[in-house]
């Protein structure tokens, strides 16, 4: 079955073909590092990782960028808060990206590519647009010039009329018509900058990624992602900028993800409800943060809750407990496997991958996930069940979970002396039917995080 995908350009799933047979070149905007990111931040990332594993487990060599803005008002304002120039606050924040992105079991992109580090490829491309008459420079700044790109609009669907009735021309800016963007802006004094045709200044937000893409990527890309609040006018002045220049569709496919609620509104400042990734991570289970994403899909969307959350917890605590009993029964299990069940892995296989190729759908993926769970909580208490079969429903149920980015093996902790001991002496007292003894054993083990739990082979552990 083909991968589809809906294309924003388009507005229909479209069957998926690749530019080269098997390589799959993506490209998805990162954030400003003017902060720590937000939970809204990370719903991108979560998914777009998920686009790439689901990609590189369906046999294509993906080639992965993300930018980061690493130049920006926000930036500036932040060093002078904080007594740091703009490099070493974006050198702290894109550490902190990574650092929680990580958490979230993220990938790194094959590249992570600065805007400060592309500084004369932007210059050249600017450079480009304006000699074939798409820009124009006025007063030290340079604009884009909408009107010579007769398809403006096309990406976010909208009527270049009505969206230059919408624009205002900001203080200072000279600008031959209201939708015409910057591409290099004029620096202010003490602000830091580069040398340009054009005198000191640097790049407007929406040309280093055309530019970046064009330079890592090549002239057109197969999936350009990010959130569906980059449509525009940041996607639409990319398409601009790239196709006005060389001709050439820029992507073939333009995936946008939905925004990330908190508690029913809007994430703004202006609300008070502005949620950032550390704030989350430091009381939840990164894993967890990343199933609540993947539990619904990437173009509706989610509500983000303390509530919620701990919903979210026990799918996934569902999800590992049933590859813990899949592990802890083998050893019980009759030795050799039933002839059906290598049929039965392939079918579970091919709902899963139905699901993932019908627009990366994770929340059906899921669901598939959780109906292999009760077949597996089945076949464990069969008196016949074989150890081949519980074997292959444990890897198959690692392979898919893996795929989403989730990792449902817990690395067990070493138990202190104190308390294998205690766990002996309780196994003791049971032998000897003090079961009162044997009781506060395990009270004090579950007040000290252990977890226990008799079965037919042995006390079994596991920690809170």
């Amino acid at each position: 079955m083909a991968i589809k995908i809906y294309n924003t350009l388009t507005r229909t799933k479209e069957e998926f073909k690749t530019l080269e047979p098997n390589k799959v070149k993506m490209y998805v905007c990162g954030p400003t590092v003017y902060n720590h990111i937000h939970i809204g931040n990370a719903r991108p990332a979560v998914f777009f990782d998920t686009v790439r594993r689901y990609l590189e487990y369906r046999g294509y060599d993906v080639q992965y960028v993300q930018n980061f803005t690493d130049v920006d008002d926000r930036i500036i304002e932040a060093g002078l808060e904080l007594g740091k120039s703009a490099e070493e606050v974006a050198d702290m924040f894109i550490d902190s990206y990574h650092e929680h992105t990580e958490q979230l079991g993220v990938e790194k992109a094959d590249t992570h590519p600065r805007v400060t580090e592309n500084i004369p490829q932007i210059i050249a491309f600017i450079s480009q647009l304006i000699d074939k008459g798409l820009a124009y420079e006025s007063n030290g700044d340079v604009y884009y010039r909408t009107t010579r790109y007769d398809e403006y609009g096309k990406l976010s669907h909208q009527d270049t009329n009505e969206l230059q009735e919408g624009v205002r021309i900001e203080v200072g800016e000279q600008k031959e018509t209201p939708l015409d963007f910057t591409l290099w802006k004029k620096s202010k004094p003490n602000e830091v900058a580069w040398d340009s045709p054009w005198g000191p200044g640097r790049p407007g937000w929406h040309i280093e990624c055309s530019s970046m893409i064009r330079t890592y990527l090549g002239d057109t890309i197969d999936i350009h992602g990010g959130g569906i609040d980059l449509i525009f006018p940041h996607h639409e002045n990319e398409i601009a900028q790239t196709e006005g220049l060389t001709g050439q569709p820029l992507a073939r496919y333009w995936m946008h993800n939905a925004m990330l609620n908190i508690n029913n509104q809007k994430m703004s400042k202006s609300l008070g409800n502005f949620v950032r990734v550390n704030d989350v991570l430091s009381a939840h289970d990164p894993q967890v943060v990343r199933y609540f994403m993947l539990n619904g899909h990437y173009r509706s969307p989610i509500n983000f809750s303390d509530e919620l959350l701990e919903s979210a917890k026990n799918g996934f605590e569902r999800l590992k407990t049933a590859v813990a009993n899949l592990q802890h029964h083998q050893s019980g299990a009759q030795p050799g496997q039933s002839d059906d069940i290598e049929q039965k892995i392939d079918e579970w296989k091919a709902r899963f991958e139905a699901s993932m190729d019908d627009d990366f759908n994770t929340a059906d993926a899921l669901s598939v996930l959780f109906e292999l769970v009760r077949e597996v909580n089945t076949a464990i208490h069969e008196q016949d069940a074989y150890q081949g079969d519980l074997q292959l429903y444990l890897e198959l149920l690692l392979s898919l979970s893996q795929v989403l980015g989730l990792e449902l093996v817990e690395e067990q902790e070493l138990l202190d002396d104190e308390i294998e001991q205690l766990i002996e002496e309780r196994n003791q007292a049971r032998k000897e039917r003090d079961f009162a003894r044997a009781d506060k054993i395990r009270d004090d083990l579950q007040a000290q995080g252990i977890l226990l739990e008799d079965t037919p082979q042995g006390v079994r552990w596991r920690r809170k």
